[in-house]
């Protein structure tokens, strides 16, 4: 729940804001906001621990997570390629950050 209410006032910021986008829905931009989080959170935490060792988790695990969001914000909002990889990375480094603060 914490990293949704980063992540998607982060995308809608990024779209509106830092890039301009007017033309796309509040309610599209929040859906796939929320649908990025539900897709990657569950692997990130459930599937990749045993397959990543400790040292490069948050590294390899978090880098994943950027490539695949970007991927979904490109095919589900249009966003141009490096677009959706900033909007992506500066999701992701928002809640990884901070939940480190918030722990």
């Amino acid at each position: 729940m914490t990293t949704w209410a980063i992540e998607i006032p982060v995308l809608f910021v990024l779209v509106r804001y830092a890039f301009r986008d007017r033309t796309l829905p509040t309610l599209r931009i929040v859906f796939t906001g929320a649908l990025c989080t539900a897709l990657t959170l569950p692997y990130l935490w459930f599937v990749l621990p045993p397959y990543v060792d400790a040292a490069y988790y948050p590294l390899i695990g978090e880098s994943l997570v950027v490539v695949a969001e970007a991927v979904i914000l490109n095919r589900l909002l249009g966003l141009k390629w490096p677009v959706a990889g900033v909007c992506s990375l500066v999701m992701n480094a928002a809640s990884f950050f901070l939940g480190l603060f918030l722990l």
